[in-house]
């Protein structure tokens, strides 16, 4: 990756080359401008103080050039971006004077939060904070199984496939034993209702069909007195010859039609309709009569169609949810369901107190396999980072690395005992310093001091770059606390390290900043109102000069003019 230009808050651009690039100036200058912006640029936080005074907005962008698909590009390409020939991704960060925050990858608008996914994959930033992460174990057992490579990440991926099972069997299991009474309850209760429905033996419909013959049962003798009355209007009554009915009369106009319909087609066509009017009236008088010696006014029976109805009136006030019949019958399918899920809950039980038995000696033999890898990679990675702190001039150093477990009468088996787990396995890592012969190796944050601790980190970051290079690495004063032989071999690890990746160092050391291919410095103006910050390129006198100022405190000084150049012709040689 190669970062071209930064646009900076002050105004200033830096342009950060491959290889190692040092930036130096005043106290806090090279900071300001080189980390916080870089800072922005991949997700940071905005602060809003960070605008100058009477400006609406403080804006970063920068140009960065990846190779073919590198998993930054990827991931912006999926976002939408668009990459510029060569390679090049265009990122921009705006930050307003009230605090709001935009964020631009190649030419599209996009979450700040995406910024610092692609950080993950473009730039490791190291800091006096970032030394603080290296003394958390955890963040010890993730640089030693990032070292590891596949052979921790593989066995891992299961394990943590197989742990996440674990937990959601072990999860459901609880529920179900510690919820045993409520779920026996819940059965009983079922059953109950299931049995009261099953004694009545609802059919669907039922309750509508009853509703209709109660009607007809409870209305017979008015009824059939309607239909006798409708029967004689229509066909006569048969004790009274000289009464007349609807069929005479309509029999009567008929036939005075059917003599002349000849004569008109019209008066024929009425005549047959009054004739299928007879036919209907017939039909009618016919079903009355049927109807009326149909009717049954059985008192009995309407006490047994009354007492049907009371029995299915109590289902539905229970189990009905709609008042039917069939909400009954739907809520007893439903209820069958649930009491087989119900009464299979001992056969759950053991069905899952298998799989939990089964998971656990499966992530005994995983958590058995990361370890054995972790002792294999600690022994290869402890004698990498201590032969890296031999060029640090820490000679007599050395580093351990102590992978070890807790016991736990409720964890997994590993070797031979039971231990306490987690979803990263059943393993403790601690880096360990021994500084000087002698010396019990003890954890770097109590036996490492400041300076050790930054060669101590700066050693890891070397030995990283051989096995998972990031694309670019940022050292923040990571050579606080060091000076004299030590500085200069600082510089001389950071020119190796530039050697596979890019770097960048802030540094107010001469030693660390004569190594580098390209130094940069950052200088402040004032003119009364407004504090400016520009950044100017290094070369040849302009170089020895910083340089000598550095050393010195002034760039005038003869001997450290001298000192200065001896530093930039061993540095070249050393190249």
């Amino acid at each position: 990756m190669r970062i071209r230009s930064l646009g900076v808050i002050d105004d200033a651009v830096v342009e950060l080359s491959p290889g190692f690039t040092a930036v130096t100036g005043e106290t806090g200058a090279g900071k300001t401008m080189v980390v916080t912006s870089l800072g922005l640029l991949l997700g940071g936080r905005a602060d809003p103080a960070l605008v100058r005074i009477g400006a609406k907005a403080a804006v970063v962008e920068g140009r960065i050039v990846m190779r073919p698909g590198a998993p930054a590009a990827v991931r912006a390409e999926e976002a939408g971006a668009e990459l510029d020939d060569g390679g090049a991704l265009l990122i921009s960060r705006t930050v307003s004077a009230e605090g709001r925050s935009r964020a631009h990858v190649g030419g599209r608008s996009v979450p700040v939060g995406l910024l610092g996914e692609l950080a993950d994959d473009l730039v490791a930033v190291h800091g006096q904070t970032d030394q603080q992460g290296l003394l958390r174990p955890a963040r010890q057992r993730q640089a030693l199984d990032r070292y590891a490579g596949d052979a921790v990440a593989v066995p891992l991926e299961k394990y943590g496939s197989a742990y996440r099972r674990l937990r959601s069997v072990a999860v459901e299991l609880e529920e179900i034993t510690t919820r045993a009474r409520e779920r026996a309850q819940e059965a009983d209760l079922l059953r109950f209702g299931l049995d009261e429905i099953a004694a009545v033996e609802p059919v669907a419909g039922e309750d509508t069909e009853l509703a209709a013959e109660a009607e007809r049962l409870g209305h017979a003798e008015s009824l059939a007195s309607a239909a006798q009355l409708a029967h004689g209007a229509l066909a006569g009554n048969p004790e009274d010859p000289e009464a007349i009915d609807a069929n005479m009369l309509v029999a009567g106009a008929h036939r005075a039609l059917e003599s002349v319909r000849s004569h008109d087609p019209a008066l024929g066509a009425l005549a047959e309709r009054i004739g299928e009017l007879g036919i209907l009236l017939s039909d009618v008088a016919g079903e009355l009569a049927g109807y009326a010696d149909d009717l049954d006014a059985d008192p009995l029976r309407l006490a047994a169609v009354e007492e049907r109805r009371a029995a299915l009136t109590q289902l539905t006030r229970k189990y009905g949810s709609e008042g039917t019949v069939d909400s009954v019958l739907e809520w007893a399918e439903q209820g069958a369901a649930r009491l087989l899920e119900l009464d299979g809950d001992d056969e759950r039980i053991t069905e899952l107190t298998v799989e939990r038995d089964g998971l656990r000696s499966e992530l005994s033999l995983l958590a058995q396999a990361l370890t054995d890898a972790r002792v294999e990679a600690a022994t290869r990675f402890a004698s990498a980072v201590t032969e890296e702190l031999a060029s640090l001039a820490m000679p007599h150093a050395r580093v351990t690395i102590d992978v070890r477990q807790a016991e736990d009468a409720d964890g997994v088996e590993v070797g031979g005992r039971p231990v306490a787990y987690g979803p990263s396995g059943a393993d403790e890592v601690e880096l360990l310093l021994a500084p000087h012969p002698g010396a019990q190796p003890r954890p770097i944050a109590k036996g490492a001091s400041g300076g050790e601790l930054s060669r101590v980190m700066l050693a890891v970051e070397v030995v990283f770059a051989g096995s998972d290079p990031v694309p670019t690495y940022l050292f923040d004063e990571v050579d606080a606390g060091v000076g004299g032989k030590a500085a200069v071999e600082v510089g001389r690890r950071l020119a190796k390290l530039a050697k596979s990746a890019q770097v960048v160092v802030v540094t107010h050391l001469p030693q660390v900043a004569a190594f580098a291919d390209r130094q940069l410095l950052v200088e402040k103006t004032n003119d009364g109102s407004v504090t400016r910050s520009g950044v100017t390129v290094l070369e040849g006198e302009a170089r020895i000069r910083e340089l000598s100022r550095m050393l010195a405190g002034h760039e005038d000084s003869v001997s450290a003019r001298a000192h200065a150049e001896e530093l930039l012709a061993a540095a070249r040689a050393d190249a």
